[in-house]
């Protein structure tokens, strides 16, 4: 294990520590009492308090500190004082401990008394401390310079996201998106449970993936011998439960699709989906609008929510738009009742990339999707899909070909699906059969038949209105995020390249060489102006590290960064 100068410094304050008797990982529970946030807003002078947080910057000043401790709910400042620490002759655990093996992240735990600072700010006197963690390695925290210019923020995406650990301690505006999430998913539950819908739980692992149409994550169970699937949606449970009898019920739920990347999807991602008996899709859109005005109001304060530039509004109502009528004004083309030769010579008009494997269905999708998403902004359902794109739908009861089905469109991306649900056993065989006629022709993205719950169906299934909604994308919304990764505490990431830690010659080295890739050695061992033994020492460890390579030719030595 390679380390850094500064992890290596740490573990010698670490031994040192242990040295002294001192445990940098304590058992024992420390009693706090006290968050930064209650003392400021329950002040009083002199009152003794217990805090315990991490160790954030600190001023030293010979025989006083003052310094920051950030814990769950912010920052307070402390004030140590080698005297109220230490009152007899033994200064150690002021003069060694704090000055000289404390480190800035380091978690400690505080006893002490409030007072105000001549400044009027809110601090706590130190009267004792215990180390409760050593961080053996230091934050990646931000420097101002005298002119305000802000060096150093931790904020590569990349790096972000991979150690999230790392951005919630150090941009503290991250842990604020992740508890406006954790109200929205509670402002949700509460809006369902006051009207006495039940939330369970069904199963992730399924012998049929089925419920939408997704490629799905496939496993195998060694004790059954049988390939199992993770889930792709959780519907045709929920419906089972409501073919069992309950009147609703809503599930928050984990799904998986084994799909591309990007700033709107991840593998692993959260819908919850509602079922509720003797409803129908336009129940259902009310029942929406009430849900969303709800949600953005306990969340932002407002129906109105800023995302980007544009001010979105959940204020209801929201618009209805028919899909095959937004296709016609949105291309100019009239796409109701065209078979699937006729859609895919549409989609070559319109220059949309489509395959032999795409189906009506499938067609208009990618037309809706590509001419006509975007332009809905604020809150609007897409409404009475046709047949072919809605597998699990109820036909439109005065509309052929269509189905009672919406979608609502928040800033040019899907947030929720919902149905009348199909409840008529021997309809819904037939949708099945066609998808698997889809699967045959190569779409890996079909549904499968499912003959158990078809089973359930010809139990009775009484008129039902399902609806599923994104909740990574709800949450981009209501906290302006424009990416999935931002609203997920830890997002699929790419495998991790090794990092590697190099010497400040060593950073010389690359430095001169990487806007060239290809230079000659005696050109960069003169650029970099190093000592024979500096050079040889660092030029043989970038080789080694698979860093930089030497190769000789006809002209002589070259090196190359790899």
């Amino acid at each position: 294990m390679q380390l850094s100068e500064q992890e290596g410094i740490r573990r010698e304050k670490l031994t040192q520590l242990r040295e002294m008797g001192i445990d940098p990982y304590p058992a024992a529970l420390y009693p706090v009492n006290a968050t930064s946030a209650s003392i400021k807003t329950d002040f009083e002078e002199g009152k003794e308090v217990v805090i315990a947080g991490r160790l954030m910057s600190r001023r030293i000043q010979g025989k006083a500190s003052f310094a920051e401790l950030q814990d769950s709910d912010g920052r307070i400042q402390v004030y140590f004082n080698r005297d109220e620490i230490c009152p007899g002759e033994d200064k150690t655990h002021y003069n060694e401990v704090y000055k000289k093996l404390l480190d800035i992240g380091d978690i400690i735990g505080i006893e002490g008394t409030l007072f105000t600072t001549q400044v009027g700010e809110k601090t706590v006197m130190v009267k004792g401390f215990t180390l409760l963690s050593k961080a053996l390695r230091p934050l990646p925290l931000p420097k101002t310079d005298a002119e305000g210019k802000v060096y150093d923020e931790f904020n590569d995406p990349e790096l972000r996201y991979r150690q999230r650990y790392v951005d919630l301690v150090v941009n503290p505006k991250v842990k604020d998106t992740f508890i406006k999430r954790t109200k929205i998913t509670n402002s949700i539950r509460d809006f369902f449970n006051a009207r006495g819908y039940l939330e369970v739980e069904t199963p992730i692992l399924q012998a049929i993936p089925g419920g939408a149409a997704a490629r799905p994550f496939i496993t195998h169970h060694n004790a059954l011998n049988i390939p199992l699937y993770l889930r792709i949606a959780n519907e045709l449970y929920l419906k089972r439960l409501i073919v069992g009898g309950f009147d609703g019920v809503y599930e928050f739920s984990k799904d998986f699709r084994n799909e591309g990347m990007d700033r709107t999807h991840n593998p692993e991602f959260t819908v919850m989906e509602l079922y509720v008996a003797y409803k129908d899709y336009e129940w259902m859109m009310e029942t929406t609008e009430q849900l969303l005005e709800k949600v953005a109001t306990e969340a932002n304060g407002s129906t109105k929510i800023p995302v980007g530039d544009t001010i979105i509004d959940f204020k209801a109502p929201y618009p209805r738009v028919p899909i095959l009528e937004a296709i016609a004004t949105h291309t100019g083309i009239d796409v109701a009742g065209m078979e699937e030769a006729q859609l895919r010579e549409v989609a070559r008009q319109l220059e949309i990339e489509v395959d032999d494997t795409m189906g009506v269905g499938k067609l208009i999708d990618e037309i809706f999707g590509e001419k006509c998403e975007h332009h809905y902004v604020q809150p609007t359902f897409i409404i009475d899909y046709p047949k072919e794109m809605s597998p699990l739908t109820k036909a439109h009861r005065s509309k052929p070909g269509l189905t009672e089905r919406f979608e609502l469109m928040v800033n040019g991306k899907e947030i929720a699906n919902a149905y009348s649900e199909l409840n008529d056993p021997i309809d819904q065989r037939e949708r099945f059969e066609a998808q698997l006629q889809l699967s045959e022709k190569g779409d890996d993205e079909a549904m499968f038949i499912d003959q158990d719950f078809l089973r359930a169906l010809e139990y009775g299934m009484p008129p039902t209105s399902g609806i599923g909604i994104g909740i990574d994308r709800l949450v981009m919304l209501m906290t302006d995020n424009a990416s999935i990764q931002e609203v997920l505490f830890f997002p699929q990431m790419r495998p991790e390249k090794k990092q590697v830690e190099l010497t400040e010659e060593e950073k010389v080295i690359l430095n001169i060489l990487k806007p060239h890739g290809k230079m000659p050695l005696s050109d960069l061992k003169t650029q970099a102006g190093l000592s024979g033994k500096k050079w040889d020492k660092s030029t043989k460890n970038l080789v080694k590290l698979g860093v930089m390579e030497v190769e000789k030719n006809d002209v002589g030595l070259f090196a190359r960064t790899k």
